[in-house]
């Protein structure tokens, strides 16, 4: 027979052993969905599994606890990809503040940037769940294997086409010390429209993305190509950078400017600015603005 001591002291042990895993629980759903508060959602939902399974015979709580959070989080995705079909205007994943927590509850800061986790979305889920648990937390493919009851050969299978998939998407990146001064030199022109310094830091295909979700107003189709993306940055400069204040700020590992409305009390974010380069340039401008993405990231800046 239980006493309440022993179901007290029980509950008190789960509660550890799943704040001990949750940073890496968080992680994982994050890079599989994209989305911080989708994420929040599933190890929400995998605590709830966790306090009402039958702990006696679970022998490695984390094992278990990350087996529950990715079968959740591809369960998930599967049907986040219909959602985002219907969502107005290009999407982007949710921008999160690495500051605190480089890695992101992982052994690598693999498959944390705002390009890839936008190219995952082309992966189907399993893929994208494959990928995430070697590259980023370094899990065995045997473990893999079990998490997503399938073969160890397929394991490998689907973290190799996953990885040439992003590959032939990306091309070879620039050092952090380069990205840091395309950014720097794009923002600048972007800042005064101008044309020639534009041109010489796009790369031929380079696209730009604003994720708006119909709320501000922002392009709602990719502008694609150098000579667009010029043009458009060019017409854009005086509607937009006027009145705006600007604090670099760290996204995703990655060096990004935060844009706010001007004011000597410091306006509401109306941006966040990512680029992607490659040694042939910037290729990707990412504009993340639907309010429901940028006021969450703005309001967790650490310092």
């Amino acid at each position: 027979m239980h006493t309440g001591i022993d179901d007290t002291d029980a509950l008190d042990r789960a509660t550890k052993e799943f704040l001990a895993a949750r940073p890496r629980l968080f992680g994982i759903a994050y890079r599989v969905l994209g989305s911080s508060v989708e994420a929040e959602d599933i190890v929400q939902e995998a605590w709830l599994r966790w306090h009402s399974t039958d702990r006696a015979n679970i022998v490695e709580p984390a094992a278990f606890l990350t087996t529950v959070t990715t079968r959740l989080a591809i369960n998930f995705a599967q049907s986040a990809r219909m959602r985002r079909e219907s969502y107005i205007g290009p999407w982007l994943p949710d921008p999160v503040d690495t500051g605190v927590d480089p890695h992101m509850g992982a052994e690598r800061a693999e498959a944390l940037e705002l390009a890839v986790l936008f190219l995952m979305e082309k992966l189907n889920p399993v893929e994208r769940a494959a990928y995430v648990l070697r590259e980023a937390f370094d899990y065995p493919y045997g473990q893999i294997a079990e998490i997503l009851e399938t073969s160890e050969a397929n394991a490998r299978q689907l973290v190799s086409r996953a990885r040439k998939h992003l590959n032939a998407e990306r091309g070879k990146r620039v050092s952090p010390a380069e990205h840091r001064r395309l950014l720097e030199v794009f923002l600048a022109a972007a800042r005064t429209g101008d044309l020639t310094v534009l041109e010489g830091l796009l790369s031929a295909d380079v696209v730009s993305y604003s994720d708006g979700g119909g709320v501000r107003g922002a392009s709602q189709v990719p502008v694609v190509g150098r000579p667009r993306v010029t043009k458009y940055l060019a017409a854009f400069a005086p509607l937009f950078w006027p009145e705006t204040d600007i604090r670099w700020v760290e996204a995703n590992g990655e060096p990004a400017v935060l844009v706010s409305a001007g004011g000597s009390a410091g306006g509401d974010a109306v941006a966040l600015l990512c680029v992607d380069a490659s040694a042939d340039g910037i290729d990707r401008i990412m504009w993340v603005m639907n309010p429901s993405k940028l006021l969450p990231y703005a309001a967790s800046l650490s310092g």
